[in-house]
């Protein structure tokens, strides 16, 4: 990972119109390009999907609300009560910017890297777009300046799924035959690097197919196995896909009050409250990042607990109803995010997708048979160390940061094969266990939406589901998808409605399953 020294402030401008000679030299600003080039391109493309995805303060916490993480106590926020609105395909527009970047490549080993990364960009974008909604425009999406396709056809989910798989394999070889190159805010522009995360994040993808491994073109057990076994992944958190925040104006932590009175009202007004969903496992577990996380509860020190107690902390329930989490705001008795979160410019690297989420993969995928020779255990176990190791490493040895807790090597390598984490049992109480460590190490990082994502598939860890309080229609039930894009609606009416007939009878609801989750 590499320390971000630079932020974009205003959007590329992907074409410059020629002409008024005179006017465009007295208007020239000196400090600002006047000329596109693919570093500046690159440098959009990776941090549209890092620093703009992750975003600060209240919007940082919004897809840990929808994951249970945690509550919010400004107001009844939808995703806490699972109401999932109107998706957008926003996020695929800034792949405009992907020919024009290859296209000012400077040699055929950086355009070979720069179209690598093109595709790398745009098999994470409809990824995460597709995963929302269930079929969308691929083949024809942004088309529209190239071909004057302005309303393009929606590709079936199946389709989308099977370009997003070649078009990692494509970012592979890419990677492989080019050069280092600049432009790259997170690993140095190292094509080494973005060809492990392109790997290991198409095994992601392969793992989110799993009801689907009896199809003869996706051959996702076939996939995983090649990939697993002959390409270059991941090697530990300091590989994870993630952007490292400074002490810089406008590059601090998402949720820090830095400097002191920055603006961050939500820390001043103690909106945030941990649930049990996160906290009662890792008090079961006896698992010390329980001291990293969170502060212990007033009451109970008051009452005599130490810090360093596993009960001293409480975890709310996020499904109650926004009174009743409201009164035990007032009794103060719970406990909110560790003091590092908001004291420190960088409490952590935000990462979007990490080596854990590769290790417990792997784990996964050698629980359900489809890779063999190394043990679920020893990857699941890789997977919980490196969290670990990952929060042990940016966080400073202060007893108000780990509440005398601190985890020391011996603690975090022993930890994996202890009584209650070790795995056991059948296959679906090993994938439970998987499931639960993924979510614990997930906590406040991850792709958007990652942990409610695993949930869906997994049913794990388990929510609760309380029809009094639930604003999704009916309330008997947790949605699954996104509404499609009202612009959608609105601009390309005929191509949205025919998707909508074909996957879910007519009807754009929350509740209808897409094609993965049949």
């Amino acid at each position: 990972m590499k320390i971000l020294k630079y932020i974009l402030c205003l959007p590329v401008l992907a074409v410059i119109i020629n002409g008024c000679q005179k006017y465009e030299e007295i208007n020239t600003n000196p400090n600002v390009t006047t000329q596109v080039n693919s570093p500046l391109l690159a440098t959009t493309l990776i941090l549209n999907i890092t620093r703009n995805a992750v975003g600060t303060q209240k919007s940082f916490m919004q897809p840990f609300l929808l994951g249970k993480y945690l509550t919010w106590g400004e107001n009844q926020v939808s995703y806490q009560y699972n109401k999932l609105g109107s998706s957008d395909f926003d996020s695929v527009k800034v792949l405009r910017n992907i020919p024009p970047m290859i296209k000012y490549a400077t040699s055929d080993n950086l355009r070979k890297s720069y179209e690598g990364l093109g595709h790398f960009m745009s098999a994470w974008q409809f990824y995460l777009n597709t995963m929302q909604v269930g079929d969308m425009p691929y083949s024809e999406a942004n088309k529209g300046e190239s071909d004057r396709i302005l309303q393009p056809k929606y590709d079936t989910q199946k389709a989308v799924f099977l370009g997003i798989l070649k078009e990692l394999d494509q970012a592979n070889d890419l990677f492989a035959a080019g050069a280092d190159f600049a432009g790259d805010p997170i690993y140095g522009g190292k094509v080494d690097n973005w060809r492990r995360l392109t790997n290991s994040f198409e095994l992601h993808v392969l793992l989110n197919l799993y009801k689907k491994t009896g199809d003869a073109d996706l051959k996702v057990i076939e996939r995983f196995k090649d990939i697993a076994a002959n390409r270059p992944l991941m090697r530990s958190y300091a590989d994870n896909f993630a952007l490292a925040y400074t002490a810089m104006a406008g590059q601090n932590y998402p949720w820090s009050d830095i400097p002191a009175g920055s603006g961050n009202a939500f820390v001043k007004s103690n909106y945030t409250m941990l649930s049990g969903v996160l906290l009662n496992p890792l008090k079961a577990m006896k698992d010390k990042r329980l001291f990293y996380f969170a502060k212990p509860s007033p009451v109970k020190i008051k009452a005599g607990a130490n810090q360093s107690d596993y009960d001293a902390y409480v975890g709310v329930e996020p499904s109650d109803a926004f009174t009743a989490l409201q009164k035990i705001r007032g009794t103060t008795d719970y406990s909110d995010l560790n003091n590092r979160y908001v004291q420190l410019v960088n409490a952590e690297p935000v990462s979007v997708f990490s080596y854990w989420d590769l290790q417990f993969a792997l784990s996964e995928a050698t629980v359900r048979g489809w890779i063999g020779g190394t043990s679920a255990q020893a990857y699941y176990a890789a997977g919980i160390t490196n969290s670990m190791k990952f929060i042990a490493a940016y966080t400073p040895d202060l007893a108000d940061y780990h509440h005398n807790m601190k985890m020391e090597d011996a603690y975090i390598n022993a930890y994996p094969t202890s009584e209650g984490v070790a795995l056991s049992g059948s296959s679906e109480q090993q994938i439970a266990q998987i499931i639960t460590q993924k979510y614990l190490a997930n906590f406040l990082q991850g792709s958007q939406y990652l942990s409610w994502f695993e949930n869906r598939r997994t049913g794990y860890p388990v929510f609760k589901l309380n029809t009094s309080t639930s604003l999704n229609i009916p309330s008997s039930n947790f949605p699954v998808r996104w509404f499609y894009p009202s612009a959608e609606l609105n601009y390309n009416s005929a191509n949205v409605t025919a998707a909508i007939a074909s996957q879910y009878n007519g009807s754009d609801d929350n509740n209808q399953l897409m094609w993965i989750l049949k």
